[in-house]
């Protein structure tokens, strides 16, 4: 993997389990745009990517954290704060393969941190949100967040999966 591709990568290694980044054999992302449909097009691209990865048996679990990841990146940030909707990328996908992980990370404009959902009570058992980190935790081997540091604003929220 070149020195430019690692460069471009190196922001997201903040806040991950500890993995040698010289280790990852492939990587991959694609922006976002800021609408609804991105999240059909993000698990498209992730199954063509875990397919080229021969990682298809991992696909449902990882499509539905990709899924929950990207839907809350356009719902609370990207969506919810037109202001930073110019700034390039609005949101983007990454997943990135080492010898024994798999990352799934969306960064998107938005300091703000994640927060789960309470979607446990009898009220909201008919919610149709609430439960996206949930599902990212239950899962997912591990999941996190951190600020991008520098000038840029915005956060990194990634998933890990062991891989077979």
């Amino acid at each position: 993997m070149g020195t430019k591709v690692l460069t471009m990568l190196e922001p997201l290694w903040q806040g991950f389990p500890p993995v040698d980044p010289l280790a990852v054999s492939g990587s991959a992302s694609c922006t976002l745009p800021p609408r609804y449909e991105s999240v059909r097009s993000a698990r498209k691209f992730t199954r063509d990517t875990l397919q080229g990865w021969e990682l298809d048996e991992l696909f449902d679990s990882v499509a539905l954290v990709v899924s929950e990841l990207v839907t809350n990146a356009l719902r609370h940030a990207v969506l919810a704060a037109p202001e930073h909707a110019d700034a390039p990328p609005p949101a983007r996908l990454h997943l990135m393969r080492w010898s024994q992980r798999l990352i799934c990370a969306v960064r998107d404009p938005s300091d703000d941190s994640p927060v789960a959902g309470e979607a446990d009570s009898a009220a909201d058992s008919a919610s149709e949100s609430g439960r996206g980190l949930y599902l990212v935790d239950s899962f997912s081997d591990s999941w996190g967040w951190h600020p991008l540091s520098g000038v840029t604003h915005g956060k990194i929220v990634w998933a890990q999966f062991r891989l077979p």
